[in-house]
């Protein structure tokens, strides 16, 4: 088994422009969804569909659609893929000091500098929020680039007086811990994405990084603020709630394909994840299908 560390992604804007700006649809698919990070701040809007989504250390599965703000060198996946079943997908890049090293140092921006520091850890928005702002971001496509320019300003300053949004991730996971630390965590990372419909002993995972079973414990909680073993069964949780989305499967047949070996547990672990149980969680996204 080849094990992976996060891609460097290296983003170019086009002659003349200060930021990249992309959008994905059925007829031109976002084939970018291994797991990566680069030095821009990447917003993501992502029109209906449901999916995983991959920040730092958070998994979480996300349901009609998407808005997210991803920090510089905050590794992700590519969320969206031939099966997700969104409308499209627009993606922004842009560096922290896109115009400038001062201008989002006067006062005017003083949301936007507050958005930037925010969602160092990742920022999932919703609600109303989700729907003004991806309506804003959608209307990108029709703009000149000094439209789109102003645009995103305007996007980004709303951010920043939202309140309907989820930090994903305690502060401070980024690429720019040592690079023995990156080579540690994401062969761990990289590890449990394969791995998570087996059995992952904690003396499996520490030999791989070459620790002691305690020191390792110590280290993981350190970096990612949550245990090894919350980390795996999250992970396997969130690919429970994409089959009971999306797969025609029975529940205890979603139980045992996400890794977990009691059905009593997996229903118990999935309450407490979601605020519901597995069949309550397949029946509200039946009806909110048929509605």
């Amino acid at each position: 088994m080849i094990l992976q560390k996060p891609t460097f992604e290296a983003i170019a804007p086009d002659f003349g422009h200060s930021f990249t700006y992309q959008k994905f649809d059925e007829n031109n698919l976002n084939t970018n969804n291994i797991w990566h990070f680069h030095p821009e701040i990447e917003l993501v809007y992502i029109n209906g569909g449901s999916g995983k989504r991959q920040i730092g250390s958070h998994v979480s599965y996300y349901k009609d659609g998407d808005l997210i703000l991803i920090g510089s060198n905050l590794p992700h996946c590519g969320f969206t893929d031939i099966h997700t079943g969104n409308l499209n997908e627009t993606v922004v890049h842009m560096k922290k000091d896109f115009l400038g090293n001062d201008f989002f140092n006067i006062p005017e921006m003083k949301k936007i500098q507050k958005i930037f520091e925010v969602c160092k850890g990742g920022i999932a928005f919703s609600g109303a929020t989700k729907k003004k702002i991806g309506e804003k971001i959608e209307i990108l496509e029709y703009q000149t680039d000094f439209q789109r320019l102003l645009s995103i300003l305007n996007i980004l300053n709303e951010l920043g007086s939202a309140n309907d949004f989820k930090i994903l991730n305690a502060e401070g996971f980024s690429m720019e811990t040592s690079m023995r630390d990156n080579d540690r965590i994401n062969l761990v990372f990289n590890f449990v994405k394969t791995n998570f419909k087996e059995e992952i002993t904690l003396d499996e995972i520490a030999n791989l990084v070459s620790m002691t079973v305690p020191s390792f414990c110590r280290y993981f909680k350190k970096i990612t603020k949550k245990t090894f073993v919350q980390f795996v069964n999250e992970y396997r949780l969130v690919h429970a709630s994409k089959l009971l989305a999306e797969k025609p499967m029975s529940i205890t047949e979603v139980c045992f394909e996400c890794g977990f070996n009691n059905f009593s547990h997996f229903n118990k672990s999935f309450k407490q994840f979601t605020g519901q149980n597995p069949s309550e969680y397949r029946n509200e996204l039946k009806s909110l299908l048929q509605s």
